[in-house]
């Protein structure tokens, strides 16, 4: 069961309209890294799940992502403001002028409708949850470049607070998979000869394969650490 409050999970304001970026946010709205594909995501995956703990953190990210939603909408529709003007799009898609009435509509920055094939569930619960951190992480990078395109600072201050919740899930997905570490698709990983094994197949250099001594890549920073 859901309950609505009517607050806002963080207040919204904008400096003025701005039609033409109202259609850029409008990709975490209806795009395949947004606030409506999170929520279906992870509520869709919680289904299957029998371990409680988990369950109930798919569930609870779940539905603040609907909250999320719920923050990029009122943006959308503060930032289209009042009057019907398709000339003030600038880039981006034009519905809103044309169709829906300035409402905020479930599609992309280029208006393509949002569709459930967006939303990732195997059913098994290491897969998924791997799913669900890549997830996080693409909507951080899309909420970093609609931030520097925005002055507002009313709409900067929304989408730094969306973004830092995008790690906060991150995080909380992170330390789940920590727990299922040796269940599902993680289950006796790396136990056949053929799982260890790796090619270097870049030229030039010596190709190194083995399965008693597998070659692989030791990724560095640049400290060497």
């Amino acid at each position: 069961m859901f309950l609505h409050d009517k607050r806002l999970l963080e207040n919204v304001r904008v400096e003025r309209p701005n039609p033409t970026y109202a259609a850029l946010l409008s990709e975490q709205l209806g795009g395949p890294q947004g606030e409506l594909k999170a929520a279906m995501q992870y509520i869709s995956q919680s289904f299957r799940i029998k371990d409680p703990e988990i369950k109930d953190l798919f569930l609870d990210i779940g539905a603040e992502e609907l909250s999320h939603m719920e923050m990029v909408a009122t943006t959308i529709n503060l930032l289209n403001g009042h009057d019907v003007a398709g000339s003030t799009v600038q880039a981006g898609h034009v519905e809103s002028q044309v169709l829906s009435g300035l409402s905020p509509m479930l599609v992309n920055a280029s208006g393509f409708p949002w569709t459930a094939a967006y939303v990732n569930v195997t059913g098994d619960l290491a897969a998924d949850i791997l799913s669900n951190i890549a997830a996080e992480q693409r909507a951080k990078v899309v909420y970093e470049y609609l931030y520097r395109q925005i002055n507002d600072r009313y709409v900067r201050h929304t989408i730094d607070f969306l973004l830092n919740r995008e790690e906060a899930h991150n995080t909380l997905f992170r330390q789940a998979l920590n727990k299922v570490q040796n269940t599902g698709s993680n289950k006796d990983w790396g136990v056949d000869s053929d799982a260890r094994l790796y090619f270097n197949l870049s030229r030039p250099g010596t190709n190194h394969f083995s399965v008693s001594n597998p070659h692989h890549p030791a990724f560095q920073n640049p400290n060497g650490h």
